[in-house]
């Protein structure tokens, strides 16, 4: 019997859907009783090895999280959208699942924290979209009770679909033979990855590094990839049903919106923190992209709006502050009262002053008042919304992806605390908790907040955001 069958979001009823009407795809969800337990791993060598077979494969990662994606890119050769029922919405996702059913040999999505964790949770998505969970479990200090934590994961949700389990860091057949002795018969165990140093990924502060800053990443990966080859995971799993909408998509609201906009995104190692589906959002708009480095290019690319959003200024503060004239050119952009759209580290490029975490300050951009210092400690975490008060108010027709309200959806992870000298237009509010958040400046022609914008949340507000005509 399940221990809990609670559900965190409304769904709708899905009896409107055909059986048989979708379209069928391999599909897995790697979840885990915590973060830490690799996730991440797993799911980079499963990509590496079934893209290695030849096969088409697609990877989801649930929830905000932008330094994943990039290894996961990287182990699958195809852009990483998040999945989240709350920020990219219901109807959000099964548009994205139902394009990747339709030309993928193989859907991945790698779930974030615990199964059960968060508001929603990578449970409520498995369940909603009939996905079986693979359940990784870290074992190198466990025996016996991995058949509890796995019986636990997959039963404590009632007719939550599971496919399984693999133990990590298991370096004997020995100790693997332990920890499926005791498991339910009706629990598949897939086998163990061993602890092996050659693919574990380094962490710094906000979670793994940067796959670009990894040299040997590809062999990383073919070296994960070697291990999947000796579990019962090199075939394909069962296929799910994915089904679409055509009332649902956003293309007739954004079809040429940005049409003859050069939006010019800032992407680096320093600056690298941006979500695929506000670049896709962007290029389906119409906007040209222009991609420019605060690093390493000696001028600003000509352009009509300027992107910086988020990544590790910290690490390269040095580097930001001696390319002078980069930085020159930034500040005559916004002299020219043309827009610009910063978040976390995009934002604290633009202070005055930025000191790293041992202490040495660097002047910055000096385009709003005002300093921010790195520190040990997670300043702030999670999900939050955030109405902008400053844009003509419309009506909110969709109770998945906000149309035409001055709502947008996002979140905010830093280890920085900022002092600005200006007065903030509004603040965030986390989701699912309702306290506030983050504070958001509108300061000349600048939008400026430590929040990351998940554009589709709202595509008429972001529409408005990026319109190079008519700011705010």
């Amino acid at each position: 019997m399940a221990l809990s069958n609670k559900k965190t979001l409304p769904f709708k009823d899905k009896s409107e859907y055909k059986k048989g009407s979708g379209v069928m795809c391999s599909a897995l969800i790697i979840a885990a009783p915590h973060s830490g337990s690799g996730k991440t791993t797993v799911t980079a060598a499963l990509a590496r090895y079934h893209r290695n077979q030849g096969r088409k494969v697609t990877v989801f990662k649930v929830g905000p999280d932008f330094i994943d994606p990039m290894i996961l890119r990287k182990a699958s050769g195809e852009l990483v959208y998040q999945l989240d029922l709350w920020l990219v919405g219901e109807q959000g996702c099964q548009a994205l699942l139902y394009r990747a059913a339709q030309d993928s040999d193989l859907i991945l999505i790698e779930g974030v924290m615990g199964l059960f964790d968060g508001t929603p949770s990578s449970a409520d998505l498995a369940q909603h979209f009939n996905i079986p969970v693979l359940g990784v479990i870290d074992a190198k200090a466990m025996a016996q009770t991995f058949a509890a934590v796995a019986f636990g994961l997959a039963k404590f949700r009632e007719n939550l679909p599971f496919s399984g389990v693999i133990g990590n860091r298991v370096n004997s057949d020995r100790h693997a033979e332990m920890l499926s002795s005791n498991l339910p018969s009706e629990l598949r165990f897939y086998g163990r990855i061993p602890k092996d140093e050659t693919i574990t990924l380094p962490e710094r502060h906000l979670g793994l590094v940067q796959a670009q800053e990894l040299v040997d990443i590809d062999e990383q990966l073919n070296q994960a990839a070697s291990h999947i080859a000796n579990t019962g995971l090199t075939d394909l799993p069962e296929k799910v049903e994915f089904f679409t909408r055509e009332k649902d998509s956003l293309k007739n609201v954004i079809h040429q919106a940005l049409l003859g906009t050069r939006v010019i995104i800032v992407r680096d190692s320093a600056f690298s923190f941006i979500y695929a589906a506000n670049i896709a959002f962007l290029a389906q708009a119409g906007a040209e992209l222009i991609y420019c480095s605060a690093l390493t290019d000696t001028h600003l690319p000509d352009g009509d709006v300027l992107y910086i959003p988020g990544g590790y200024p910290e690490l390269y503060a040095e580097q930001l502050m001696n390319n002078v004239t980069f930085i020159n050119e930034v500040r005559d952009f916004a002299s020219s009262n043309k827009p610009i759209i910063a978040e976390c580290g995009g934002m604290l490029y633009l202070l005055d002053k930025l000191t790293d975490m041992s202490g040495q300050q660097f002047s910055m951009v000096g385009l709003m008042p005002g300093k921010a210092t790195m520190q040990k400690q997670l300043a702030a975490i999670g999900s939050q919304w955030v109405d902008l008060p400053s844009f003509n108010k419309g009506e909110d027709t969709s109770d998945n992806v906000s149309t035409s309200s001055n709502i947008m959806r996002g979140h905010s992870f830093h280890y920085s605390s900022a002092e600005i000298d200006l007065e903030p237009s509004c603040q965030t509010i986390h989701h699912p908790s309702g306290r506030v958040g983050e504070l958001v400046y509108l300061h000349n022609n600048i939008i400026a907040s430590y929040m990351h914008w998940y554009l589709p949340s709202n595509p008429s507000l972001a529409l408005r955001i990026f319109n190079k005509t008519h700011f705010f």
